[in-house]
């Protein structure tokens, strides 16, 4: 089973890039350790199409954001002839994690506390 659980800050905005009608979101997860030293892993992801839409449309640089996916490694050989290898999220399911949304472009709905908001894949809905 391949499965990934993660929640944390935004380094930046999510880079966003269309080939036909196919979307790619490309980001990086600032994620805590849980020891004394406080160390931070800084995890890259990779959204598809309306999973990539809906992380752009409402995260940003430093905002909280869990998602739950399938680590994928892979390799490529670079314009120099070496060898290069990559280690990433593909990101299944997004959430928000009830953090206190500070910007004024927070999605509209009843209140500003999104944690039982849920996106899959393809559809969104409100978990009860």
């Amino acid at each position: 089973m391949n499965k990934v659980i993660l929640m944390g800050r935004l380094t930046k905005d999510v880079e966003l890039k269309r080939s036909g009608d196919t979307v790619i979101g490309k980001f990086t997860i600032a994620v805590d350790r849980r020891n004394k030293n406080k160390d931070t892993d800084f995890i890259n992801c990779v959204a598809w199409n309306r999973t990539a839409e809906f992380i752009n449309r409402y995260f940003s640089k430093g905002n909280m954001i869990a998602v739950v996916g399938e680590l994928r490694t892979g390799s490529y050989e670079k314009s120099d002839g070496s060898k290069a290898y990559i280690t990433e999220v593909v990101v299944n399911e997004t959430f928000f994690t009830g953090e206190k949304r500070e910007q004024a472009e927070a999605p509209s709905a009843p209140s500003d506390d999104f944690s039982d908001f849920t996106y899959t894949n393809e559809r969104m809905s409100w978990d009860e």
